[in-house]
């Protein structure tokens, strides 16, 4: 299971009740943080979620609302000492600017310590662990190298135990082995293949996570029958010409890409200072009922669930 923590959801600068843009995502004992706005590692402690684990920060873009609290958050798991390792992806663009800001704000011209390492950002997959994966795709942003990025947790055959015990199959390794799709031989000569004692294919989850954009056309392979999405909802339709002008997206907007990629739930975030959160939602629900406004500091499981028919 995926689980999102919202640090911050507000665009381009603070509100009283919104922080810059940053979300953690959580599973098991892997922790990825998106962006890292300014005030992130307050965020990080005001939610109680601490540092541990957190050593992967995945940047969707290089704009200043994205990554100023880079410098601050690693200024402070520098001083404390607290960092076994820690890995940064972006873009060229984005990579290049916090590289710049840590050298020249952070470590002052010093050399990079041993665990902090950059790494550029191309489409396809970035992570490919036992039951999950993480793969990015390209966003279109004013120009910026913008990467979005999907979360999907593996499918899976559930062991049954209750055709383990009919086949008189001894608790330990033998069941290990078969939940993992392993032949064995038993103690007493018996060879048993894993379609014996597995149930049928269970599809995994699915989280797609889009910084900035100011269009769609172009995410829909990508995010197509996801369980949930998340993506900006910076406008409300009144300024529709506005959102086009800067490259992003209103809510109406948004959620009719939610319908057409037959989502299962979408979360918008980037909010404008100029608004209520009622009217984006208002605006969202209209056309796809299955919408939240993310809230700082806000925390959602993602759990596979029905796709919403276009």
């Amino acid at each position: 299971m995926f689980e999102l923590l919202f640090l911050g959801t507000s665009a381009s600068a603070p509100s009283i009740k919104r922080n810059l843009p940053s979300l953690l995502v959580i599973h098991d004992e892997f922790r990825f943080l998106i962006d890292c706005g300014e005030g992130t590692q307050r965020q990080i402690l005001t939610a109680g979620c601490g540092f541990k684990r957190l050593n992967k920060i995945l940047f969707t873009h290089s704009h200043l609302d994205h990554i100023l609290g880079t410098a601050g958050l690693l200024s402070t798991l520098l001083r404390w000492e607290s960092m076994e390792d820690m890995d940064i992806y972006g873009g060229e663009d984005t990579i290049a600017r916090v590289h710049d800001l840590l050298f020249s704000v952070v470590l002052r011209g010093n050399r990079a310590p041993d665990f902090l390492r950059f790494h550029l950002l191309s489409e396809g997959i970035l992570f490919d662990e036992k039951d999950f994966q993480v793969s990015c795709f390209p966003v279109n942003h004013r120009g910026s190298d913008s990467f979005g990025f999907r979360f999907d947790k593996k499918s899976r055959r559930p062991f049954l135990p209750e055709k383990a015990e009919a086949l008189g199959i001894p608790p330990g390794p033998w069941r290990r082995d078969l939940a993992n799709e392993e032949r064995v031989v038993l103690p007493d000569g018996r060879t048993i293949d894993p379609d014996q004692v597995l149930g049928d294919l269970i599809p995994g989850e699915s989280l797609v996570v889009v910084g900035d954009t100011g269009e769609t056309d172009s995410l829909l392979p990508y995010v197509q029958h996801a369980d949930a999405l998340v993506i900006e909802a910076t406008y409300t339709e009144e300024e529709a010409d506005m959102a086009f002008q800067y490259s992003h997206l209103t809510a109406k907007h948004s959620a009719r890409f939610a319908k057409t990629a037959g989502v299962g739930t979408l979360y918008l975030t980037h909010i404008s200072r100029r608004y209520r959160e009622k009217d984006i939602l208002e605006e969202a629900q209209a056309i796809f009922p299955n919408t939240v406004v993310a809230r700082d500091l806000a925390h959602y499981q993602i759990k596979k669930q029905a796709q919403t028919v276009k």
